[in-house]
């Protein structure tokens, strides 16, 4: 299946994947606006079942280009800062 990836240039990490070149139709204008002024072309890749993607299922991918028209990749997830904790100061 071919695919075309476009990054956000509002928030870094977030992808867009369609299976035609520059028709962001089946896109919802509000995820289409959350890209930024427009989505930033990345790559072309043609997507097959038996090949992994580094952070994505394949097979999640293919069924939302083939039901929805597009995927969305989302940025991964940070660890929680507010249960951080600094490690203990050693006084003399």
């Amino acid at each position: 299946m071919k695919t075309y990836i476009y990054k956000s240039s509002r928030k870094d990490e977030l992808y867009l994947y369609i299976t035609i070149k520059d028709d962001f139709s089946a896109v919802p204008q509000t995820l289409y606006d959350s890209m930024g002024n427009e989505p930033i072309f990345v790559m072309e890749i043609t997507l097959s079942a038996d090949k992994p993607l580094a952070r994505e299922n394949v097979k999640k991918v293919m069924e939302n280009l083939q039901e929805q028209g597009y995927h969305v990749q989302m940025p991964p997830r940070s660890d929680n800062l507010t249960s951080f904790k600094e490690p203990a100061k050693y006084v003399n």
